[in-house]
């Protein structure tokens, strides 16, 4: 692996870096994590992938040109940062730009980056208020201003970066976010790839009414009284202190055994430097990770679903979903029925909600086979993945 970090940024902002930094040994707080070791466990979980990259930290100032909010409501002026890693491609090779999902963060993506990189000039970060990136206080208290906070802090990211004409592509959460930003500007998005997006469709009224009764029982007051409280999982693993880690290592072992096919889908090194990344990008400051009430009622129903807005999409689109995904591929159907761009639907078989890494043959497929016309002197003559499902 050859890797060059961009220090630049660094050095143009030491006040912000420093705040990340304590008096106190890591093993001696009570949460053992930092800004410093969420960029040390990328580095060394990215230390996996062969094809060279370049970090930095972008700079988007406060808040958008002319607003008299930063990011939101915040009392400080301090710039913000969107955290980013680059690949570039071969000459002319169309530009990937990824977005991560709720919990996540784009390491997430470190088994598909030199795949991709072979066909794209591949750039991906963590939104505002996760992984690496500045973490403001989430002050937002409305869906529309949570929005915001995710596609004025994109557009500003792109701006920074000079950006135009690329292909967007987001997992879960990030889809929901991907396909919002494409919404108010279309102009600068070629292609939009929503992976297992979440907040599609409303929901069935069988599934509402399954909610209900469940909200109905003592369990679902608590659950629903914690849900509107804002209380996260991520709150649990800063509550665990020194143990938190060992409650990550856990979780990333279950959460990622071979459950759909008889591969694994992490070796053992693997395994242990992504659920240490996991652990530092969880347990570090509560920031993004507070929009989800504003997002989604209780029972994961969107507040304002993409269905809703549907007719006015002007991007083509590709979703992509594991068969196994928990996610809905038929509200994604409703949608496309609404839409008056090219839209199609692909299903992976053998993965479910993190089929870029459960089954990652399956997902470049379909993600070639969606980027075809970018990528193919006849797209037209470009078959249909083997293996693949088209919905």
């Amino acid at each position: 692996m050859a890797e060059e970090i961009n220090k630049s940024e660094l050095r143009s902002s030491p006040s912000i870096i420093a705040k990340s930094r304590s008096l106190w040994p890591s093993v001696l707080r009570w949460i053992p994590t930092s800004t410093d070791h969420i960029i040390a466990s990328e580095k060394r979980l990215l230390s996996l992938v062969k094809t060279p990259y370049v970090q930095e930290l972008v700079n988007i100032g406060s808040g958008p040109p002319g607003s008299t909010v930063r990011w939101f409501r915040s009392s400080s002026n301090e710039p913000r940062f969107i955290n980013t890693v680059t690949f570039d491609g071969k000459g002319g090779s169309p530009t990937l730009v990824m977005v991560h999902g709720y919990a996540a963060s784009q390491g997430f993506f470190f088994k598909n980056f030199d795949y991709l990189a072979n066909r794209f000039k591949v750039i991906a970060i963590d939104q505002l208020g996760w992984g690496g990136s500045s973490r403001p206080d989430f002050t937002c208290n409305s869906t529309e201003e949570t929005e915001a906070w995710f596609i004025d802090s994109l557009e500003e990211w792109r701006k920074e970066k000079n950006l135009s004409n690329f292909i967007l592509l987001g997992h879960s959460f990030g889809g929901y976010v991907a396909a919002k930003y494409a919404l108010k500007h279309p102009e600068h998005v070629q292609h939009l790839i929503l992976v297992g997006p979440a907040g599609v469709s409303t929901g069935s009224e069988e599934k509402y009414e399954s909610v209900n009764r469940f909200r109905a029982t003592w369990k679902g007051v608590i659950l629903s009284h914690l849900w509107e409280s804002n209380f996260t999982p991520q709150k649990i693993i800063r509550g665990l202190g020194p143990w938190g880690p060992d409650l990550v290592r856990k979780y990333t072992a279950a959460r990622f055994s071979p459950r759909y096919s008889v591969e694994g889908v992490f070796t053992e090194e693997e395994s242990r430097l992504l659920s240490d990344y996991v652990y530092h990008i969880s347990a570090a400051k509560a920031s993004g990770e507070l929009c989800l009430k504003y997002i989604f009622a209780f029972g994961a129903f969107a507040r304002s679903p993409l269905l809703n807005s549907a007719s006015e999409w002007k991007v083509p689109t590709t979703f992509i979903y594991g068969t196994k995904d928990w996610m809905d591929y038929e509200g994604a159907q409703a949608v496309r029925k609404q839409m008056k761009v090219p839209c199609e639907i692909i299903r992976v078989p053998q993965a479910g909600h993190f089929v870029f890494l459960e089954n990652r043959d399956g997902f470049h497929s379909a993600v070639l086979y969606a980027c075809r016309r970018f990528l193919s002197p006849d797209p037209d003559a470009e078959p249909f993945p083997e293996g693949l499902i088209s919905a």
